[in-house]
């Protein structure tokens, strides 16, 4: 890669679910035209491509989206779509991308992007990508972009920004914090306060920088990431990624706050007489007796209960359901 060039890459992973009835699975709110003529995505793509800076652009989506984004996107070769066997979280499909790109170059510089962003005013946009590509590409920093909140909005995260820590001349400043999403109390401190922005999800790295801080914070990720990355352009790519990504949902286990007896609870769960637990439940109860070291992950249609020590054989339940017609749960 071009020094002074940047990789964009478009998180398109989502199902949309907050966007129902409009946001279907097979068509959620980044492939649907909600303003003009154009995809949500497609809008991301071409405004990227504007960017005198954006040398090429990726997309990563899941398995039932990528045909789809092939079909129907403009100006993204189909070598540049990467496919997440199943959906996690953002780290690790922002680290999927990065160890592609650190293949090629480790010095490669990526704005991360989400697919479904509306953004008014191209020459701010391209003006903060600049700042965050220079600090980046200088000083190896890890970039996050704010916007300055016109309202107490409870539906962003916030920054806080250090307003003791300029860089360049005051177009960055060092991070103090982040909030997720504030109670209306909260908010209206944060916008009183001055020193918050809502948090874009937009962010801006060298990919070797966001590797490194994978490495340091989250270390079973990184050694997830580093056995995919080591299969890059090989053979054994397809089967590597596959096994590897199914260990996430163990990194996500030992990621998160252990509640009594090492049980991890994400959404409505409860567990007696049970521990080492991961129950993964949003929407409806979840309840555990007398069983230790399982995972129960819960979906609006479908449930999946492994001892937690399987949960690399996660591929052999995918196989079973393409063999029993069920693809419109993959």
């Amino acid at each position: 890669m071009s020094r002074n060039k940047m990789v964009g890459v478009i998180m398109a992973g989502g199902r949309g679910t907050r966007f129902w009835p409009l946001s279907r699975r097979d068509r959620p709110k980044q492939m649907l035209n909600i303003i003009g003529e154009q995809s949500m995505l497609q809008m991301t793509v071409d405004r990227l491509r504007k960017l005198r800076f954006m040398e090429e652009i990726y997309i990563i989506a899941g398995r039932d989206l990528a045909d789809t984004i092939s079909d129907e996107i403009d100006g993204v070769p189909k070598e540049n779509i990467l496919v997440e066997p199943s959906g996690k979280n953002t780290a690790p499909s922002i680290g999927l991308v990065a160890v592609h790109l650190r293949a090629k170059n480790p010095d490669a510089v990526m704005g991360v992007f989400p697919a479904d962003h509306l953004i008014v005013g191209h020459r701010a946009f391209s003006s903060a990508l600049s700042t965050g590509r220079k600090l980046a590409e200088s000083d190896d920093m890890l970039a996050t972009l704010g916007v300055v909140p016109s309202s107490a909005h409870t539906g962003y995260g916030y920054i806080q920004f250090d307003k003791k820590k300029p860089l360049l001349d005051k177009r960055a400043f060092g991070v103090k914090t982040f909030a997720e999403k504030p109670t209306a109390a909260a908010a209206n401190r944060f916008i009183a306060s001055g020193d918050f922005l809502w948090n874009s999800g937009m962010f801006v790295w060298k990919a070797k920088s966001f590797l490194e801080a994978m490495e340091l914070h989250m270390p079973i990720h990184y050694e997830i990431m580093a056995k995919i990355g080591d299969a890059v352009g090989t053979r054994r790519y397809k089967t590597t990624l596959e096994a590897e990504w199914d260990s996430l949902w163990n990194a996500y286990y030992d990621l998160m706050t252990k509640k009594g007896d090492g049980n991890v609870i994400k959404g409505e769960g409860v567990v007696v007489d049970g521990g080492g637990n991961l129950i993964h439940s949003n929407g409806k109860l979840t309840t555990i007796l007398g069983l230790n070291d399982i995972a129960v992950i819960n979906t609006d249609d479908a449930t999946l209960v492994i001892p937690r020590d399987r949960v690399e054989e996660i591929r052999e339940v995918v196989s079973a359901l393409e063999h029993a017609g069920k693809e419109d749960l993959l």
